[in-house]
């Protein structure tokens, strides 16, 4: 049996990144991204809806994500998601779903502005990547 559990984003960073040193000495790192949708309906009004994801970037990447991403900003999301539940102070049990990156692109240039900027990829799966190398618009698969 095959399964895949794969999330694409891109977005805007609806908060800055909130940046934790856990016990074990692992960094996670958390934000937020904002994507939209449009359409028109049956009456043919064009209708925008957001939606807010939440994002977790673990060890390296989280270091990357804190230095670079501000709220505001353009990325490109890749990761896998995941619900976490817990039991709030209240007794009431809690659930979370989250995207866990493991791929992320800066889409904003480092100046402030829109764009498309090729030396911002940000990855966890390929430590061979090369953040100068040439990315074009072209090649991102959306």
């Amino acid at each position: 049996m095959f399964s895949l559990n794969r999330a694409t984003i891109l977005g805007n960073l609806t908060r800055d990144p909130e940046t934790k040193q856990l016990t074990s000495g692992q960094t996670v790192c958390t934000f937020g991204v904002a994507t939209n949708r449009s359409w028109t309906d049956a009456n043919g009004v064009r209708q925008d809806k957001a939606e807010f994801h939440n994002i977790v970037a673990w060890g390296k990447l989280a270091e990357i994500c804190s230095q670079l991403l501000t709220k505001g900003k353009k990325v490109y999301v890749e990761g896998r998601l995941q619900t976490r539940d817990w039991e709030g102070a209240d007794g009431v049990k809690r659930y979370r779903t989250e995207i866990v990156a493991e791929n992320i692109i800066i889409l904003d240039r480092a100046g402030g502005g829109t764009g498309f900027n090729p030396a911002s990829p940000v990855s966890t799966d390929d430590p061979s990547i090369d953040p100068t190398s040439e990315i074009k618009v072209e090649d991102i698969p959306f």
